[in-house]
């Protein structure tokens, strides 16, 4: 079961999406909040939580601090923005802030549920547009000074750990990335925790983005 919590300041909204998301027998839905703060809370109180979707704009603490405060306590929970804006400035600070993705609330509620899912495995929601748009904000420590592409093997990548990188930019969970590798999952994470020490980045979804920015 991937456990979610739900978090938007409209109550009708928050409980239609309780509804609609809970009807799927994989997901069970464990809790609700209206804004980033109280999503906290909810965790810090025990709340079990593998997604947390979130409204991305909302009064007290909206979707972009919440997704850093969530992320900073709970680092393993992965947080999918929910939006009606086309907004790509609060996208990006959401993403920048730890945040799996996004996702327009105008689409079906198989989609959300696919979504939640997708981020579940490990896996990344960003449209390339804003993954180029995110490309420009990301300067690993690693490259400190140095503003143009370098070769991933300039940043003391071994061969595997350079497709493991190119792997989770295409998107890949680490269960794919096992398979296409030939290595266990557990080596794997292995793997993402040294190419992070490597290149001074936080987590898989700054890997994908350095990716863009380097590897091709």
């Amino acid at each position: 079961m991937v456990k979610v919590v739900i978090v938007d300041d409209d109550s009708f909204i928050r409980e239609s999406l309780k509804v609609l998301v809970g009807m799927d027998p994989d997901i069970e839905v464990t809790g609700a909040a209206g804004d980033g703060g109280e999503a906290l809370k909810l965790l810090e109180s025990g709340t079990e939580a593998d997604v947390v979707l979130m409204d991305i704009r909302m009064p007290g603490i909206d979707g972009v601090e919440g997704a850093r405060l969530i992320k900073r306590h709970a680092p393993q929970v992965a947080v999918l923005m929910l939006t009606t804006f086309d907004d790509d400035e609060y996208i990006i600070e959401a993403i920048k802030g730890g945040a799996s993705g996004y996702l327009l609330k105008n689409i079906p509620p198989d989609r959300i549920i696919q979504g939640i899912k997708t981020v579940h495995e490990g896996n990344m929601l960003i449209h390339p547009d804003i993954a180029r748009k995110l490309a420009g904000f990301l300067q690993p420590a690693a490259a400190a000074g140095n503003t143009s592409p370098c070769p991933l093997e300039a940043y003391g990548l071994t061969k595997t750990e350079q497709s493991v990188v190119a792997a989770i930019a295409e998107g890949h969970s680490n269960k794919e990335i096992a398979a296409r590798l030939f290595l266990s999952e557990g080596t794997v994470k292995n793997y993402i925790t040294e190419i992070l020490s490597k290149l001074g980045l936080r987590d898989r979804t700054q890997i994908a983005i350095f990716y863009l920015k380097n590897g091709r």
